[in-house]
């Protein structure tokens, strides 16, 4: 199942849906939409170093599976955008296909976000005055109920909602400001789980 709720959530359950994000070019080309409100394929081709086919091509394909859609008319370009910047992509319990493909597409999220931010610190030779209070990596390991973990991915989604709208409205910005990068990662161990239940 699919919805954009009167939230301006993307929710879906749906495995098609979800094979379909699961790609690379289509995962870039879904964060620029969010960052530049709107591309057409020549631009997403400059931006990617993608061929504009490859990006027409994938750029369909998320239409196609609700993701985006078309934009305004601007003469002869006819842009893409997100139906939604905010996205709640879960598995169906019930159905094996929803599983794995929502497991396949978060180990694809997650790499790529690690190693994007991986090289991020890789590459930094100096850090602005005051910012290194701001920069943080940390992991723990710790034993949890399922309502507990439950409780820690809904507090971890509410982390950034101070922030809600400042992307798209720079005037909600406050002086100093700027972009960040926050990966929350809550994953039980589930073959415990499971043999928990048996």
């Amino acid at each position: 199942m699919t919805v954009v709720n009167p939230d301006d959530v993307f929710t879906t359950t749906d495995p098609e849906a979800l094979r379909a994000l699961a790609h690379p070019v289509r995962l870039e080309l879904l964060d620029l939409l969010d960052d530049e409100g709107e591309l057409t394929a020549s631009r997403a081709a400059e931006l990617t170093g993608q061929t504009v086919g490859n990006c027409s091509f994938h750029l369909r394909t998320l239409a196609r599976y609700g993701y985006i859609e078309r934009g305004e008319r601007q003469g002869t370009a006819w842009p893409w955008r997100a139906l939604s910047r905010h996205r709640d992509l879960r598995a169906d319990e019930s159905d094996p296909a929803s599983v794995r493909a929502l497991s396949s597409l978060a180990a694809m999220s997650l790499r790529r976000e690690a190693e994007s931010m991986a090289s991020t610190l890789a590459a930094t030779t100096s850090v602005p005055s005051g910012w290194t209070e701001a920069v943080s990596v940390s992991r723990a390991g710790f034993w949890a109920t399922r309502e507990e973990m439950a409780d820690l991915v809904v507090r971890m989604l509410e982390l950034t909602k101070p922030f809600a709208g400042r992307w798209d409205d720079p005037a909600k910005r406050p002086p100093g400001a700027v972009p960040g990068r926050f990966l929350g990662v809550v994953l039980p161990d589930l073959a415990a789980a499971a043999g928990e239940e048996a």
